[in-house]
């Protein structure tokens, strides 16, 4: 996982363009751009910011602020928010007119704004004052008075002011303590989008599997027992024409069938922002909009896995001991459900949990061109504006359900092979 995250992010950092030109546009200046770059924290060297990505900057950042920080969830949002601990008080900063207040956190989650007390400034080289504090959009900034040059700021348009921030330093608690960061396209913590577009994919994913296991096993099985006539023949062919088509190719032809001509089920799939899952599949009229993207994924994975429970059910009903069985008399369907598609399962389970990574990569091109708001449409979304924090963090969503499918297709083998679990 830790190479597979080096190598994407260097993907990103070196072929997303510059991103900044993407949040202000094609007529922002370059001191707009260099400054937004700054606040975004992106001015800071490649590798620092992805060593903060994975394990955070909080626990190097409170040495250099002087003061413990803390991160609460806000009562109202939910999501994560950064706070100085001060004389028992959670804390942050803000700068108005060029003038410093002090935001308290009061228990509601409510804010009391008062000015900041001048013993906090402190001199420096250049004769200016200066103060380290947390900012409103969780970074740590750098705060400069009395300083000539004019700064340029965009959080909140384009103004000029005399009195700003000169360093940000977004705040992060790192991949490992499960907060990736703030995504650059949304400005919401990746963390917080994340569950919901990983619940949606999974109900597409269950869905799609649901419907190909038992459809691609009976097919197999059927091919199998079968094998050179005609039923073995057509399942082949319609499952090698199946597997050979794209899944972009899969979903554009049921749409167009479907959606367009016959019009009997949606061409999208568009989902309110507030509705649940449950609500989705409580009636006919709103689940629908699943069928057109669960079609495409079955089609392509029935093909596949038809395939190989066929190979390996004409391996078994070749072996010495089926034959030796059907001599004896015994009831040809007993042979075939009782010893031959036992042993014949072993080869197509393994290859399915393994498969599964071929299922997650098809289902982001299965979400793209449905509009399905899941984790594929997300990742696709990120990489495409170039969002390092939310691409890693979702990528490292997929290589786990990797992991994890790989472990499962090995318990799976050895629960259906008795001499791996008896060695």
């Amino acid at each position: 996982m830790l190479v597979v995250s080096l190598l994407l992010f260097f993907m990103v950092e070196y072929g997303r363009g510059d991103v900044t030109v993407k949040i202000l546009g094609i007529e922002s200046t370059a001191e707009q751009r260099e400054s937004y770059r700054n606040q975004l924290g992106l001015n800071q060297p490649p590798l620092q910011r992805y060593f903060t990505w994975l394990a955070g900057n909080d626990w190097w950042l409170e040495r250099r602020l002087g003061f413990p920080i803390i991160s609460l969830r806000n009562p109202q949002t939910g999501e994560p928010e950064w706070w100085a601990v001060i004389d028992g008080n959670y804390q942050r900063w803000q700068m108005d007119g060029g003038e410093l207040f002090v935001l308290t956190r009061q228990e509601n989650g409510s804010t009391v704004r008062t000015p900041a007390d001048e013993s906090i400034w402190f001199s420096a080289d250049d004769g200016t004052e200066q103060f380290w504090g947390l900012n409103n959009n969780n970074a740590a900034v750098r705060w400069i008075r009395g300083g000539s040059e004019i700064q340029v700021r965009t959080t909140a348009g384009f103004r000029r002011e005399g009195d700003s921030p000169v360093e940000f330093v977004p705040l992060s608690k790192g991949l490992l303590r499960g907060d990736p960061g703030e995504s650059l396209r949304t400005g919401r913590p990746v963390a917080a989008s994340l569950p919901g577009r990983v619940q949606k994919t999974a109900i597409l994913a269950s869905l799609a599997f649901i419907v190909v296991m038992p459809l691609a096993l009976l097919f197999g099985i059927i091919a199998g027992v079968n094998e050179g006539r005609f039923l073995d023949r057509f399942i082949s062919i319609t499952g090698l024409g199946l597997t050979s088509t794209p899944e972009f190719v899969t979903g554009m032809v049921l749409i167009l069938i479907f959606g367009i001509w016959l019009k009997w089920l949606p061409a999208v799939s568009v989902f309110f922002s507030n509705q649940s899952i449950a609500e989705l599949l409580s009636s006919w009229d709103s689940a629908k909009i699943l069928v057109l993207p669960v079609l495409t994924l079955t089609a392509i994975e029935l093909g596949y896995v038809a395939r190989m429970t066929r190979a390996s059910m004409v391996e078994v009903m070749n072996s010495s001991y089926i034959r030796t069985a059907i001599i004896k008399g015994l009831p040809y369907r007993s042979v075939v459900m009782r010893h031959a598609v036992r042993n014949a399962l072993i080869a197509p389970i393994t290859v399915i949990m393994l498969h599964v990574n071929w299922l997650v990569g098809g289902i982001v091109i299965v979400e793209v061109v449905f509009g399905y708001p899941g984790l594929g449409t997300y990742i696709y979304d990120s990489a495409i504006f170039g969002d390092f924090n939310a691409v890693e963090a979702a990528a490292m969503v997929t290589v786990a359900i990797a992991v994890i499918t790989r472990i499962i297709g090995d318990v799976a083998y050895v629960m259906l092979n008795p001499r791996i679990r008896y060695s």
